[in-house]
């Protein structure tokens, strides 16, 4: 069985992805108070502002030189799937799209033709700290779809199944099924030009957490998906007879069943399997295209329309303080979580 897990590495803040995914970052970031601006009480005396990727005091200001993240930028290609866990995201984009989402709610981005969006973090909580955990994840377009209209929708986090597993100790696995299928547990739909969209892919994200001491039985996909877990959060497990310590990937073989025994702390892994786009991919920055003439007419295009311009006063705009979580659409619509009954 120890040959169904090959390719153990530690974990960093950005992670290795596999076809058909292009890219995945683990940001965790232990941000102070917020001041009236939603940027840190503290002073960014002494940081690389604008290129602040050095943890210091727990934080990152990335990009931001006011609010932490990501202000105005470019995409075309392919999609962003952004998995917020803690704090909030501020989203803006070229088509006058805005959203505030955050707690478990997910956007999935669909960059297609082009569109420059930003992702900032306000620090909304003025009394104490504005912890800040969240997973970017960039999804291929297939050739026949990187030219679709962009788009984007929410899965607010009070409507993303859970997928629940007591073993005969008790102790629970719960799976958030975020892309992909589990049993009878299903995902939400995703974008609708998504390589996830069509089932026969098998693309699956997911997050997954155990109980100390749990067992659970990760099942089988397709021999053809590529399947890689991240241990990003505990102290060791054994997966298919292997023992990985935490803050390591691995790959796994995706047509077997791996029978996995957590350790003594709780446990969290971030999953991400699908089958392999069978196209050249070539990425240059915030571009992936199938060759370098299309990378080209991509940067070409972008200086000519700046893919729609930038309707918004400031490159990292951030919503107001009290706005709460939300989602405002290209045809003027706004939606909100909804809570189950």
């Amino acid at each position: 069985m120890k040959n169904n897990i090959s390719n153990i590495k530690p974990l960093d803040f950005l992670w290795e992805v596999r076809n058909p995914f292009l890219f995945c970052a683990h940001h965790l970031d232990y941000y102070p108070a917020g001041n009236n601006s939603m940027g840190p009480v503290a002073s960014l005396a002494g940081r690389n502002l604008g290129q602040d990727f050095t943890v210091r005091d727990g934080w990152r200001m990335y990009h931001g030189m006011t609010v932490p993240g990501f202000p105005e930028h470019p995409h075309r290609g392919f999609e962003t799937v952004t998995i917020v866990l803690k704090g909030f995201v501020d989203h803006s984009d070229s088509h006058g799209q805005a959203g505030r989402y955050g707690m478990g709610d997910v956007q999935w981005m669909t960059a297609g033709s082009g569109l420059q969006h930003s992702e900032m973090f306000p620090l909304l909580n003025r009394e104490g700290g504005n912890t800040t955990e969240l997973f970017q994840v960039w999804l291929n377009l297939p050739k026949a779809r990187k030219f679709t209209d962009p788009y984007f929708k929410m899965l607010w986090s009070e409507q993303i199944p859970v997928y629940r597993y007591s073993d005969d100790k008790g102790k629970t696995t719960d799976v958030k099924v975020i892309a992909g299928k589990i049993g009878d547990v299903a995902a939400l739909a995703p974008a609708p030009d998504s390589w996830a969209a069509d089932p026969r892919n098998e693309v699956a994200i997911w997050i997954i957490r155990m109980d100390h001491g749990a067992t659970w039985t990760l099942p089988a996909a397709g021999p053809k998906a590529l399947r890689t877990l991240y241990f990003y959060g505990g102290d060791s497990l054994t997966i298919a007879g292997t023992s990985i310590t935490a803050m390591h990937s691995f790959e796994v073989k995706a047509g077997l069943n791996a029978d996995i025994e957590n350790g003594a702390s709780e446990g969290l892994l971030f999953l991400l399997q699908g089958i392999p786009i069978d196209e050249p991919v070539v990425q240059y920055g915030p571009f992936v295209m199938n060759s370098q003439e299309e990378i080209r007419q991509a940067f070409s295009d972008y200086r000519a329309t700046e893919f729609g311009g930038w309707p918004w006063s400031r490159p990292d705009n951030v919503h107001p303080r009290e706005q709460g979580r939300f989602a405002r659409y290209r045809d003027g619509t706004e939606e909100r979580p909804q809570k189950n009954n």
